[in-house]
């Protein structure tokens, strides 16, 4: 089990930007943002292996950016140009493989995650 914190949420105006960090315990293949808005399923937003190859979701391509630093074991989601429709709670997740589409399933590990809030 890998122990994940996340940490950089917080409230912000149509238009702004954020940037997500989560510290892993140890080193995972695979890493990953999830969210989940009040009342909707839990979607997948952005993954990362251990050789930098990424997927991005759709409904944040061109917006959002992830990236890993390798020796801090730290995983990141650069957050730009937000709106309202992407406030949720952002979960950090480990897993061996970075399958595609996202499937939750694969992750065996959690944050307890950090809301993110947008306001228009």
């Amino acid at each position: 089990q890998v122990h994940l914190v996340e940490s950089g949420g917080g409230s912000v105006q149509s238009g702004g930007s954020l940037r997500l960090s989560c510290i892993a315990s140890v080193y995972s293949y695979c890493m990953g943002w999830f969210r989940q808005a009040a009342g909707k399923e839990r979607e997948g937003v952005a993954t990362i292996d251990s050789s930098g190859r990424t997927n991005i979701a759709s409904s944040v391509k061109g917006r959002f950016t992830v990236s890993r630093d390798f020796p801090k074991n730290t995983l990141y989601l650069r957050m730009n140009s937000l709106k309202p429709g992407d406030t949720a709670m952002y979960y950090c997740a480990a897993a061996g493989i970075c399958g595609a589409p996202f499937n939750s399933a694969d992750f065996g590990s959690w944050g307890q995650g950090t809301q993110v809030t947008v306001s228009s």
